[in-house]
């Protein structure tokens, strides 16, 4: 009788069978992820020189998944051992499973000069693209007839949330492969043309019976969640995260005609009379970050334009010259509609004015044959977020006081994604593609609001406690 150590499921199975390149597998909770990884790592422990890494962000976080290895690997291969000091399992044939950590980018070249055959991230989305990515170029044979590629499992939420979305989630529906083609010139002159496919397989709780089956009230435990939580954790949602700093975004292209509802509308001319506000920040080896603002005599604040010095990799920047970035926001100041002819105010980064290092960011952008003016902008990041906060915030009829066109799409792309900072709870985690979210803080911050109040209630004299009082006050609406 043959005996069974581990099976996969029919979501597991769907994932190991996909030929691509490049796999990621979850999108919720309890859809077996982490088994579904280490049982695809073992798929070549029987060839001797075959080596596998399986990545989580710390070393702390391995714990849990070398005790589930444990439960699996040993039945299967009783004679394989794991070497703790080293986070290897060594098998009867010699191949190796290493477990490994990427807590910081650095840390990276802690793997330069190393090749694995196979490399698998639990919960990809706990990692920047640049680790990721960089793990590309630890990814190849380390001898003869070993098949090399990456797997990664994750839920969404995190520091990554943004650049994994756009690579797996919005690139293609569910099981859809994506095609990447790289021409690549060669010492000889000849073009080489290679193809690199990568895919997403969703999984969820509703597919792991084996877990349904052994605790029924997993299911009543998720769904007992905060709402963002709870569509993220139990349904796969990438709108909304444990995390997520602006929980009150919306885009709901339904809304865009009647504008309620929704924080993203489609363009309008914008009356003459209303002023315009450019918002700036730095970057170089980062994006920089350009955005027009269209603010009404009542105060609301629209997003009209935007100009994103992204090289097309999230968060690489172009690495322009500064004055060439100020001709080019003239030439878009000069051509727009909604800009040209009317009178600017420019508000960026103030590390822009710094003259430490010789000539400042600002003078560079305010001299020669495209001058571009600036004032230093007001830097406060707890008060810089509480101002979106206040305008992202609907009122009782469905409308914000803040609101985008569907034209910007960067802003629309980075700014839900963003998520707290692990050491500071009140502030952003800066090293996300934040780039954006600080420009526009420095316009807000120039247009400062208060917080919505929902008018109180009288408090009966029966009421001796102020029961009342505490059930209707509500200072912030939404936030």
């Amino acid at each position: 009788m043959q005996n069974i150590i581990w099976q996969p499921q029919p979501k597991q199975r769907q994932f190991q069978e996909r030929p691509e390149y490049e796999a990621l597998y979850g999108g919720a909770a309890g859809g077996g992820k982490s088994d579904a990884l280490l049982a695809e790592a073992l798929r070549q422990v029987h060839i001797p020189h075959y080596k596998a890494l399986i990545l989580r962000k710390t070393y702390p976080q391995l714990a849990e998944l070398v005790d589930r290895s444990r439960a699996i690997y040993l039945p299967a291969f009783p004679a394989a051992r794991y070497n703790a000091q080293a986070h290897c399992w060594l098998f009867p044939s010699g191949a190796k499973i290493y477990f490994g950590s990427l807590q910081h980018t650095k840390d990276r070249t802690n793997y330069q000069g190393k090749a694995y055959d196979f490399i698998g991230f639990d919960e990809l989305t706990h990692f920047t693209y640049d680790e990721y990515s960089y793990m590309f170029s630890r990814n190849r044979p380390t001898g003869p007839g070993t098949r090399v590629y990456i797997r990664a499992t994750t839920n969404p939420g995190g520091i990554g949330h943004a650049w994994v979305k756009q690579r797996f989630i919005t690139a293609a529906p569910p099981m859809t492969p994506i095609t990447d083609t790289y021409i690549v010139p060669s010492p000889q002159g000849k073009a080489l043309e290679i193809q690199k496919s990568r895919i997403f397989v969703p999984s969820n709780v509703f597919d792991n019976q084996k877990l349904l089956d052994n605790d029924p009230q997993y299911l009543a435990s998720l769904a007992m969640l905060p709402e963002a939580e709870k569509n993220a954790l139990l349904y796969g949602s990438w709108d909304s995260f444990e995390g997520q700093v602006f929980t009150e975004w919306r885009n709901d292209p339904e809304h865009y005609e009647d504008e309620r509802w929704t924080h993203v509308i489609k363009p309008f001319r914008i009356p003459s009379y209303w002023r315009i506000w450019r918002g700036f920040d730095f970057g170089y080896q980062k994006p920089f970050s350009v955005g027009w603002y269209a603010a009404s005599p009542e105060g609301m604040l629209y997003r009209i334009r935007e100009y994103y010095g992204c090289d097309g990799t999230p968060n690489h920047g172009l690495q322009m010259n500064m004055a060439d970035v100020a001709a080019q926001i003239l030439r878009i100041e000069s051509e727009d509609e909604n800009l040209r002819g009317r009178k600017i105010a420019g508000i960026a980064d103030p590390s822009i004015f710094d003259v430490s290092r010789g000539e400042s960011i600002a003078d560079i952008m305010a001299k020669g044959a495209h001058p571009v003016f600036w004032e230093p902008g007001d830097n406060h990041r707890i008060a810089g977020k509480m101002q979106f906060h206040y305008r992202f915030a609907f009122d009782e009829q469905g409308n914000p006081r803040f609101q985008v066109f569907n034209t910007c799409r960067h802003f629309i792309r980075t700014i839900p994604n963003l998520v707290y900072s692990a050491s500071d709870v009140e502030d952003i985690d800066t090293t996300q593609e934040d780039h954006i979210y600080d420009e526009c803080r420095y316009v807000l911050m120039a247009n400062p609001i208060t917080p919505r109040q929902r008018p109180r209630a009288a408090v009966s004299r029966e009421d001796p406690l102020n029961l009342r009082e505490h059930k209707k006050q509500a200072a912030f609406f939404r936030i």
